[in-house]
């Protein structure tokens, strides 16, 4: 036996449910999803999002599809109650997304959401108050009619205030707070108390969410808690059962599956699982869980490496390499035998006649999500590479290698643990500059001329126009092409001995505005892998730019700056 005193906790009683029916069910249609990456989410960060980062979260996830996104809890926040009126007022909510508002039953904080929500086309406003006995004689000291009373006041003011603003279509929500640790019949006893309220019909339904608020049994007994409800409930046919669950077991998403078993009809998460603790339930893996059974999520995560860079830099945490789905790691095989076998089956698929995905050790066909099994996409091998790439990419236009995200990011966490202050988009890009493009010192290429093959050969002879520590010289070198004439070149004046390991390059922009971004990662004998970044309008003078950007890196190396 273990020191550990395991006598101190007490095992989950098991619902008595004998005849239960979820397990004998099969999903075949996703559920109603709503994101509630911008309020719970938000609040568990340790730097909560700031408006530029809140803007971005809020546009990918109308991107992915989400119809109904909740984007804060004003009365607490006055941030989130800008943010949502700046969504509102610069009319920035699509016709076909709701919003969704939090709210405690307390009138002060009922009557602030309101006037958060004021203009909206359409809000849920949800509202909740605590439930289980711990909480009840724990932490309010009130029975359970006192817990009633609560709830019941906090939605007659909901149904008072919505008749206010007729232009806006509230649809109430409750959540029986603590729903995972509250006796079953007090959770149906309340909230029909607050269904007598609201009254709601078919074609108008209130949305009864029962979370998991801590998650304290297995998943199973989560599933019969809401097989229970939904089958104990009156008027089931105007009611929507959402399900929240918490992952504080580590079973989140399979508690959400059984959960949609047992009748719930919408579940609440986040992007990856992000929340307090160890987490909400992940719609990411959720949505591509079902994906894989050949059920169409209605959620577009054909580009998972932008859903990644997206929420790591909204909420500065990465990406575990092993997450499901998504990680840098999940469709690598490193072990031999798996990789033959995932060989084998690409190869089978090529001659197949149907179009049925089956290959060993791949749930589904990495392309799906716009990875590829022979070269995956590293996204993050270190916290805050992708979200750094993702400005760049998103605001400036810069796609860079992976290896030179790496590199990058390490400077700007020097930047940012030297300062302790937030770095915008335009602080990126202003470090990148600094960092790359600027680096005209002791080297600064002014041209070059006199192109000519040297006899029979491939190699050609270029003569290069620098200024070398404020002294203009012309300088000749030989090489198989620009590149590896310059580094010949640069061997006779400077005395550096110059690899080029790595090269890349694209266009930016189009048109008269178009130009070319070179990226050269080099080492000399004195340092180790440096890149050097290059752009013009002529790509062969973006090219050069990127071998001085690297020599004058090297240089500040070698003397220790």
């Amino acid at each position: 036996m273990s020191s550990m005193p395991a006598t101190k906790y007490q095992p989950f009683q098991p619902i008595g449910l004998p005849d239960r029916r979820w397990p004998d069910r099969v999903i075949e249609r996703p559920p109603t999803w709503c994101s509630v990456d911008l309020r719970d989410g938000n609040q568990a960060l340790i730097e909560p999002m700031g408006p530029e980062r809140k803007r971005r979260m809020f546009e990918q996830l109308v991107k992915l599809g989400f119809k109904e996104i909740e984007v804060g809890f004003p009365s607490a926040s006055e941030m989130d109650f800008a943010f949502i009126r700046e969504l509102i007022e610069e009319d920035r909510i699509p016709e076909d997304v709701t919003i969704q508002v939090l709210t405690q039953s307390r009138e002060e904080l009922i009557r602030r959401t309101f006037e958060a929500i004021r203009g909206a086309r359409r809000a849920i406003v949800h509202l909740y108050n605590s439930t289980s006995e711990l909480q009840r004689r724990v932490v309010f000291g009130l029975s359970r009619a006192g817990i009633i009373d609560i709830a019941v006041t906090g939605a007659e003011l909901i149904q008072k205030l919505r008749r206010e603003i007729p232009e806006t279509e509230i649809v109430p929500q409750y959540s029986p707070e603590s729903f995972s640790a509250t006796e079953l019949d007090f959770a149906v006893e309340i909230c029909e108390a607050v269904m007598e309220v609201w009254k709601p019909t078919p074609l108008a339904p209130v949305i009864f969410n029962l979370p998991a608020t801590v998650e304290m049994a297995t998943p199973n007994v989560y599933a019969d808690q809401i097989e229970w409800f939904d089958r104990k409930v009156r008027d089931r046919d105007s009611i929507i059962l959402s399900v929240h669950p918490h992952n504080d077991r580590g079973a989140a998403v399979a508690a959400a599956e059984l959960a949609i078993l047992a009748g719930a009809e919408r579940v609440e998460g986040t992007l990856f699982g992000n929340g307090e603790r160890t987490g909400n339930v992940d719609i990411v893996t959720l949505a591509l869980n079902l994906y894989s059974q050949g059920v169409d999520p209605q959620l577009a995560f054909w580009d998972i490496d932008e859903v990644v860079r997206v929420a790591e830099y909204c909420n500065r945490i990465p990406v575990h390499p092993r997450h499901p789905y998504a990680g840098e790691l999940v469709y690598t095989a490193f072990s031999g035998s798996h990789q033959d076998a995932i060989k084998k089956g690409m190869a089978a698929l090529d001659r197949a006649e149907s179009d049925r995905w089956e290959v060993p050790y791949l749930p589904i066909d990495p392309k799906d999500v716009g990875r590829s099994y022979e070269a995956v996409i590293r996204i993050n091998s270190q916290s805050g590479k992708g979200g750094v790439a993702f400005v760049l990419e998103q605001d400036h236009g810069l796609r860079l290698p992976r290896e030179l995200q790496a590199e990058f990011s390490r400077h700007i966490q020097r930047i940012t643990d030297a300062s302790g202050a937030e770095l915008s988009s335009r602080g990126v890009w202003d470090a990148f500059a600094a960092e790359y493009l600027s680096r005209n010192r002791p080297i600064d290429l002014i041209g070059y001329e006199n192109v000519a093959e040297v006899g029979s050969s491939e190699e050609t002879e270029i003569e290069f126009h620098l200024r070398i520590d404020g002294s203009e010289q012309w300088i000749r070198g030989r090489g198989n092409g620009p590149i590896a004439a310059f580094v010949d070149a640069l061997q006779g004046v400077c005395g550096i001995r110059l690899e080029i390991l790595d090269y890349a390059e694209h266009a930016v922009g189009q048109g008269a505005d178009a130009c070319a971004v070179a990226y050269v990662q080099t080492r000399s004998g004195r340092t180790g892998p440096l890149w050097g970044v290059g752009r013009h309008g002529n790509i062969v003078l973006a090219s050069l730019h990127a071998v001085t950007s690297a020599v004058n890196r090297i240089r500040l190396a070698e003397q220790g700056i």
